[in-house]
C-alpha cells in the first residue's frame, strides 16, 4: 500500500519574465508606499538655516491683499 502513495513535489513551472517582472515590481512598490506613508507620518524639521535664507521677509509689515467679494445675483 505504500508503493501506491505517491510522495513527491509537484511539478512546478519556472517562472516566466514577465512574471519575475511583475513580483519585484510589486515589491519595488509595496516599499515605495511605505516610504511615502512614513515620510507623512515622520516629517523632518527643517533647519534654521533654510528659514533665514527665505526670500520674503516674515514680518508684520507685508501688505495682504483683500480678497475679491462674489458677485451676487
Amino acid at each position: 500500500m505504500a508503493a501506491e502513495l505517491d510522495f513527491s513535489p509537484p511539478e512546478i513551472p519556472e517562472p516566466t519574465f514577465m512574471e519575475n517582472v511583475l513580483r519585484y515590481g510589486l515589491f519595488f512598490g509595496a516599499i515605495f508606499q511605505l516610504i511615502c506613508v512614513l515620510a507623512i507620518i515622520l516629517p523632518v524639521p527643517k533647519s534654521h538655516k533654510a528659514d533665514s535664507d527665505s526670500f520674503e521677509p516674515k514680518n508684520s509689515e507685508t501688505v495682504k491683499k483683500p480678497k475679491a467679494a462674489a458677485p451676487q445675483i
